[in-house]
């Protein structure tokens, strides 16, 4: 991982990275065992920082059950020890080889205001860098601005740009874009879908006919469906996340704003919960900001080195 994007990981994480640290240093300097008010302490910090109780759990039996090397080895143990598990825990297989069909149809999905619009757009300038071509299709066909804001983020990052009438049906949207990838020899197709509340079941359905009519269009489509959420939301993130992965069928997540919270802890309880792999994350406004995402680093931008 290049050291650009561990820099702007680990600025990222800061607010939460300051969290966890507390009093951590005060607790090991004196090189003793762990007291039972001790360990509460750091539990606190990592609830505090959005963890999730069943990850905050599984790390903090680590922590009793290695004491010794703690007391041996002190801030740094300490910090070791929670790196390789908050890793373990973000370790999950994609389960997908990304472009292995032509056209690679994604759906993205989300509730309003996560940043979707802004992760597709940042989504097709990295694709264009690597020398893909990516038609960006509008199939929110219900939020008056959403192609307007999609069209300008295709402009930026010169990506071809496709959508509907306002109101038209999002499912038929969608099979015109990707019937036009196709004939073009596009490498892929972004799917912006609507800022689906998690609660409304008739808008999950709707997300449902736009995935058998792309599986009509392209065997296997969509290829991926990324979830969005908000790193500043918090445990929230957990309720969209389980309704979205049993309605949508999600295979990875993005995470934005990762720079604005001191609740980045999310990423574990997310993925923990879920199960299904983190893709990216979002760590600034620039175009460049939204990265591939990689376990090892972010332990480290989380915890500290």
């Amino acid at each position: 991982m290049a050291e650009s994007f561990i820099g702007r990981l680990r600025v990222g994480l800061e607010r939460t990275r300051d969290i966890l640290n507390a009093d951590v240093e005060d607790l090991v300097r004196g090189r003793r065992p762990l007291k039972p008010e001790d360990l509460d302490k750091i539990e606190e910090g990592l609830i505090a920082a959005d963890l999730g109780l069943p990850a905050t759990r599984q790390a903090m039996e680590v922590l009793r059950a290695k004491s010794a090397e703690i007391w041996t080895g002190g801030v740094e143990a300490m910090r070791s020890l929670l790196r390789d598990e908050i890793r373990s825990i973000l370790t999950r297989p994609t389960g997908v080889v990304p472009f292995a069909t032509k056209p690679w149809v994604v759906f993205v999905v989300g509730v309003n205001g996560v940043g979707k619009t802004t992760t597709i757009g940042k989504l097709a300038a990295a694709w264009k860098a690597e020398g893909r071509t990516t038609l960006v299709c509008a199939a929110d066909t219900f939020r008056a601005a959403a192609a307007e804001q999609l069209e300008i983020w295709a402009q930026r990052t010169g990506a071809p740009f496709h959508r509907g009438a306002e109101g038209a049906d999002p499912a038929s949207v969608l099979t015109d874009a990707v019937r036009i990838a196709r004939s073009r020899g596009y490498d892929a197709v972004l799917v912006d879908t609507a800022g689906r509340l998690h609660t409304k079941g008739n808008l999950m359905a709707e997300l449902g006919k736009m995935a058998r009519v792309a599986g009509r269009e392209v065997p296997g489509a969509p290829h991926e469906t990324l979830l969005v959420l908000d790193a500043t939301v918090g445990s929230n993130g957990l309720a969209q996340g389980r309704e979205f992965a049993r309605a949508a069928g999600v295979t990875g997540l993005v995470l934005t704003k990762l720079d604005g919270t001191a609740k980045g802890g999310i990423a574990v309880a997310v993925v923990r919960e879920l199960g299904v792999p983190i893709r990216y994350v979002g760590v600034g406004e620039d175009v460049q900001d939204l990265v591939p995402f990689d376990a090892a680093a972010f332990a480290e931008g989380l915890i500290g080195s």
